[in-house]
């Protein structure tokens, strides 16, 4: 059984004498903000340590969905659902995107009742989310055998091919005249009269005025040599994918212990949904005051472990000058190995759900480190203490959904246009906040 398998891109070779904008990270976060600025004719450089693409913007689910999302997000998340509608076309290429309809389906009354208390608060934004009867869901998921106590549903979400479609965005990028550097890791900015003036790279420094970290999972390290504190910490997600396979439902579902969602290959991409790994290092006793909350909150759903990644975190250099070798170029790509006993149990909980799921031959699995933050929200906005660096990362495995949103949304902020979308709802600063109302 092999790992994942992801596009690569042809990348631009050299430096650019100056950019006006670099964005430090080549996600779907970055990439997507990268575009946005070169179509309005921002001189724009995106530098990534390792390959487009290749850490969770290439290994999540692929769901583009507004259900179930936190309030401050579901604006954010109606504005990508329109960007990706006309995603191929503003690309020029294929990224799989699918309004096949999602569904979450309750085991419990008291489940039921979370998701219609979500649809409640939803009901301004006039979506076609429903929910679904027991005797309904057989109409909307045929074949099944447990006996649900109803579900949540919206036909207009949709799903993407996330080992394709960064790629596709990122040659666009390139066409529409942007500079895209792999292998060139950022090693830290440089500043005149307060304010960023360049980014140095492995290569050489870029001057510019204005700098986007969407630097996923590696967003604390960085910003911690700049003396910026971000709280987030790293979960380990575990996917596989099915060879082609006919009889399941088309639509993506979510259950309590499984997660699919059919893919243009005609295989299917599964996961549990209720389980997910949380490696105790170094920085989660540093911020567990922080991040006490959600763990007590999902208890149910985050394994802890304590294993190779605490030593391997607590022996990373946690700060550096310019000059010299930075922990981004000792490990360009985050590849762990998914958890094969979650995964296990994810096709074994499917296969009693759904018997037709049952002849299904495993070709890839893989695993990715989801970037979370206490409140499962992005951080998005400019640093107030250093005018030019705009953050943009923290995206708790959303970002693939809402990136095209969330990249609108800082290319807007980048350049003094009026936001897509209203942005306090992901300030830095809120943690600031309820970290003095913590300790009141």
């Amino acid at each position: 059984m092999m790992g994942i398998t992801i596009e690569t891109i042809e990348p631009d070779e050299s430096l650019p004498a100056a950019s006006e904008v670099v964005v430090i990270g080549g996600g779907i976060i970055g990439i997507t903000t990268a575009l946005f600025l070169a179509r309005e004719g921002i001189r724009v450089t995106v530098c990534e340590k390792g390959e487009i693409g290749h850490e969770q913007s290439g290994r999540n689910w692929g769901w583009v969905r507004v259900m179930g999302r936190d309030p401050g997000e579901i604006p954010l998340g109606i504005e990508s659902m329109r960007l990706w509608e006309e995603m191929d076309r503003l690309v020029g290429g294929e990224t799989g995107f699918t309004r096949s309809g999602i569904v979450y389906v309750a085991d419990t009354p008291a489940k039921l009742a979370e998701h219609e208390a979500w649809l409640e608060h939803a009901k301004q934004y006039q979506l076609d989310s429903r929910l679904l009867s027991a005797r309904e869901i057989e109409a909307v998921l045929p074949g099944g055998r447990r006996a649900f106590a109803g579900a949540l549903f919206t036909p207009s979400d949709a799903r993407a091919e996330p080992q394709k479609a960064v790629p596709a965005m990122a040659r666009a990028l390139r066409r529409q005249g942007g500079t895209v550097l792999t292998r060139c890791a950022v090693r830290g900015i440089e500043t005149a009269a307060g304010r960023v003036s360049a980014v140095v790279t492995e290569r050489g420094p870029i001057p510019c005025q204005r700098v986007v970290l969407a630097g996923g999972a590696w967003s604390r390290l960085f910003l911690g040599n700049l003396g910026i504190d971000l709280p987030s910490l790293k979960v380990l997600g575990s996917v596989f994918r099915t060879k082609p396979l006919e009889g399941p439902p088309v639509h993506a579902v979510g259950a309590s212990d499984f997660a699919f969602r059919k893919r243009q290959d005609g295989g299917y991409s599964i996961a549990h949904r209720g389980a997910s790994v949380a490696e105790i290092v170094p920085d989660s006793v540093r911020l567990m005051r922080d991040f006490l909350p959600s763990l007590l909150r999902q208890r149910h759903e985050l394994r802890l472990s304590l294993g190779q990644r605490f030593l391997t975190e607590a022996r990373t250099p946690k700060r550096w000058s310019l000059d010299e070798t930075t922990p981004f170029e000792r490990e360009r790509i985050l590849d762990p190995a998914p958890s094969q006993s979650i995964l296990d149990e994810a096709k074994a909980h499917l296969v009693a759900a759904f018997p037709a799921f049952a002849g299904l031959e495993v070709a890839q699995a893989w695993g990715g480190l989801i970037d979370a933050t206490p409140d499962a929200v992005p951080v998005i906005g400019e640093v107030p203490r250093l005018p030019g660096l705009f953050l943009a990362c923290g995206f708790s495995g959303h970002g693939f959904g809402i990136g095209p949103g969330a990249g609108r949304l800082v290319a807007d902020l980048v350049s003094g246009r009026t936001p897509l979308t209203d942005p306090a709802p992901f300030r830095l600063d809120r943690f600031e906040r309820l970290r003095r109302t913590t300790a009141a």
